[in-house]
């Protein structure tokens, strides 16, 4: 596998190449094409969506160079003394192209102070400049600033972007990670390109190593197995899952709690661990109540785990309904504030199968 980081090396660099977000490309694309570019930007949304991606695919779009793009960390650079040093830079003339674009990134990272110095410049840019200020958290950043900027917000990447997006890179590297794996990958991204790609290149990184290790050729060891990302990942076994599902499916308080015992004693975290339960029960429910999404379903999974999730939402699953997603989804919610991490996934397994009502 090639050394280079992944998702610099699959970083998209043209429109077409840039993944859910066309709410933004296309509008900002139209508009430098009818000669209509505004002078400030921001984009706003959580990490590893493609903000900086798209503010340099902007910025060679407009012909900058890149002797002419600048991108400050405002988490590093964010003084008033840094702004005083940005206005100077704003002032003379690009080297050799019609613009100079400057890329803001964690623009809500600068002081009060240094915010009241990029206005002035904002309210009155000179006609070379275009500024683009990156965030992930807008509302840190003051009204007169957001003003000044055209806005635009852009979307967390689905499940199933993110897992085409781990086929195809794979697939570029030379692997083929099963469905259950790259569901897996893109799981524990949580809605990032940026975090997806990093775990994708721990996975085939050490199969790599573990072809080697084995003697075996590159073509041997192409294949992605589930317990392969389980293992370098650091995720939950996928047997203790299925374990916790087919206990609350028949109600046994004691084996889902073992179940649950079992995940903290190995150090899993438990919120991934909560993640995969309720992506787990949320294919259960589709399978029972949409069944023209059944096709697709089984595409996504192994045979195996697919027949599995199908028994669950037949007879054998009835007691997995909405109201045991509605318990835990409230118990995720309340897993950040607990004393330990898997008590608040515990008394909804208590409330789910009814345990207190058997003694």
């Amino acid at each position: 596998m090639n050394d280079q980081v992944l998702y610099l090396k699959y970083r998209p660099r043209k429109w077409s190449e840039v993944i859910g977000q066309e709410h933004v490309t296309n509008v900002i694309e139209g508009a430098i094409k009818a000669n209509k570019l505004a002078h400030a930007y921001l984009f706003a949304g959580s990490r590893g969506t493609g903000k900086t991606s798209v503010a340099r695919i902007l910025a060679r779009e407009i012909g900058c160079s890149d002797a002419d793009t600048y991108e400050i960390d405002a988490a590093s650079r964010r003084g008033i003394d840094d702004i005083r040093e940005l206005r100077e830079s704003v002032r003379t003339l690009p080297f050799e192209s019609k613009f100079k674009v400057y890329i803001i990134d964690e623009a809500h990272m600068l002081t009060k102070e240094a915010f009241n110095a990029l206005l002035k410049t904002l309210e009155e840019p000179p006609s070379h400049v275009v500024f683009i200020l990156a965030t992930t958290e807008q509302n840190k950043l003051p009204e007169t600033v957001i003003s000044r900027c055209q806005t635009f917000t852009f979307k967390r990447p689905t499940q199933e972007m993110l897992r085409e997006l781990v086929l195809r890179i794979a697939k570029a590297e030379g692997f083929s990670p099963d469905p259950s794996s790259a569901d897996l990958i893109a799981l524990l991204g949580d809605g990032s390109f940026r975090d997806t790609q990093g775990i994708l290149q721990k996975v085939l990184s050490a199969s790599s190593d573990l072809s080697a290790s084995q003697g075996a050729s590159r073509q041997a060891g192409k294949k992605i197995t589930l317990a392969e990302v389980e293992q370098v990942t650091g995720a939950p076994r996928n047997t203790l899952i299925n374990d916790f599902l087919t206990a609350i499916s028949i109600g046994d308080t004691n084996k889902a709690l073992t179940a649950i015992n079992a995940a903290a004693e190995g150090n899993v975290d438990m919120r991934v661990f909560l993640k995969l339960i309720l992506h787990k029960v949320r294919i259960v429910l589709l399978l029972r109540f949409a069944k023209d999404l059944e096709s697709r379903i089984q595409e996504e999974l192994t045979a195996e785990e697919f027949e599995f999730l199908k028994k669950l939402a037949g007879k054998d699953g009835a007691k997995i309904a909405s109201p045991v997603l509605n318990e835990l989804l409230f118990a995720y919610d309340q897993m950040r504030y607990a004393y330990l991490p898997q008590l608040s996934l515990e008394l909804a397994t208590i409330t789910i199968t009814g345990g207190e009502e058997k003694r």
